[in-house]
């Protein structure tokens, strides 16, 4: 247990530049396969939009926003902040669900799951990095660590109940619905309260009990 947090401390440690490389492809298979798993989701419901687009794949060009996918990720980590960023939104047409109120929860799951899993996967992968060559098993190390911390990081941010934020719409779907269509309003500021959260550290200090709660539960399952 104590080898793994020690892991995750030489990551935070690490030089900006080296902690962008590490932390690249761990980042950008975590926010598409997110938004992938939305359109996959939203098909099996009735709503074949992304399906239709293209959009249900794992390839990440597919998905990359260059902004909220390279830019502003980049910068979070350069600058030692909260990790934060987004890919393209997968569109999802909610009226063409089968049940569209109830399905909207099962739609937002999926992405925060999809993290969860890969999360998984990362720490699995880590746990055999033992079987590579030595010189590559510090680095393979590290960028197991950043694909566990990063997904961690998207499914709690996600789980957050701001909408647009899937946290939100998993609101939005459980609420009376007088209810939910007033707090769907708050759609349209969403963004904005999140990047004022982020640059006020407020979003960190929300995010990152969570964070290392989820943290402590998959040491104690894994290592």
């Amino acid at each position: 247990m104590n080898d793994f947090y020690s892991l995750l401390n030489h990551l935070m440690e690490l030089a900006p530049m080296q902690r962008v490389a590490v932390s690249a492809i761990p980042m950008i298979f975590a926010i598409t396969v997110h938004e992938a798993a939305h359109g996959y989701i939203a098909k099996h419901f009735g709503d074949n939009t992304a399906y239709d687009l293209g959009r249900i794949s794992l390839n990440p060009i597919k998905h990359i926003d260059p902004l909220g996918t390279i830019v502003i990720p980049s910068l979070t980590m350069f600058f030692g902040g909260m990790f934060f960023g987004w890919a393209k939104p997968v569109p999802v047409n909610f009226g063409r669900l089968r049940h569209p109120k109830k399905d909207m929860l099962w739609v937002a799951a999926a992405g925060p799951a999809a993290n969860f899993l890969m999360m998984v996967l990362w720490v699995i992968c880590l746990k055999f990095s033992f079987l590579l060559p030595e010189m590559y098993v510090q680095p393979f190390e590290l960028m197991c660590a950043s694909g566990m911390l990063t997904n961690i990081v998207l499914m709690v941010l996600n789980l957050i109940p701001i909408p647009p934020l899937d946290g939100g719409r998993i609101a939005v779907s459980l609420l009376p619905y007088k209810a939910a269509l007033r707090y769907a309003r708050v759609e349209r500021y969403g963004f904005i309260i999140l990047i004022v959260l982020l640059f006020t550290h407020i979003l960190d200090k929300i995010m990152w009990p969570f964070v290392m709660l989820t943290i402590q539960a998959i040491v104690s399952v894994f290592f």
